[in-house]
């Protein structure tokens, strides 16, 4: 599957604030490192959200967008190109890997930090009269999901604010190539916890299985 793709960038985002404990970065890193093992050819990418976020919107960087360039603030003009940069890593790339763990039954404050740069009107989607229209299509955005708890059952589904907003977000970019690599129940005990990673490496195993 992932073979087939040949991209020729891939952008890897982390957005744990666990550093080496966290199980979504060493899931991410581990299919990073599998996809090019399977093509040398392709160029990585690196972004750490938990280590360097960048800044949540506000009403100041939301006002630069509008203003002429002699009347932005020096912080304007440095958010104007944090967020430039953000979007053109995003748009660059063919295939982006993300590790996205649940916090509070959603995604980290760092990765929702991220998707408000990168949802930009005119640049990743643009409105018409029939509706939105994403511009940022033809790529493929695998989603590394590490989650304390189990919530991909019907009972617990409507507690998932994580996979499904991540979902919809990339959908409403125009993505369609999207899947995810899930680890649950990493909270409720040794032997859970290590089933659900070691689930979780067969199911990145099984994905270049079946593109050979």
């Amino acid at each position: 599957m992932l073979q087939s793709s040949r991209p020729k960038t891939l952008l890897h985002i982390d957005s744990s604030v666990l550093a080496d404990h966290s199980v979504s970065r060493e899931l991410s890193a581990a299919l990073v490192e599998q996809w090019c093992g399977a093509d040398a050819t392709v160029t990585v990418v690196y972004r750490d959200l938990g280590a360097q976020p960048p800044a949540h919107l506000s009403g100041e960087i939301l006002a630069a967008g509008g203003l002429d360039p002699s009347r932005l603030t020096d912080h304007q003009r440095h958010e104007i190109g944090v967020t430039e940069v953000l979007i053109e890593e995003f748009l660059a790339a063919d295939a982006v890997v993300i590790g996205a763990p649940m916090y509070n039954f959603a995604i980290s404050t760092q990765l929702r930090a991220w998707i408000d740069r990168i949802v930009q009107v005119g640049r990743t989607f643009r409105y018409t009269e029939a509706g939105p229209i994403g511009l940022a299509g033809g790529k493929r955005v695998v989603i590394v999901s590490s989650r304390g708890g189990v919530y991909a059952t019907p009972e617990r589904q409507a507690m998932d604010f994580q996979e499904a907003y991540l979902r919809l977000v990339f959908n409403f970019l125009g993505i369609t190539d999207f899947s995810i690599i899930r680890a649950e129940g990493l909270a409720m005990g040794p032997e859970p916890r290590q089933r659900a990673i070691t689930a979780a490496h067969a199911q990145l195993a099984d994905m270049f299985q079946r593109a050979a």
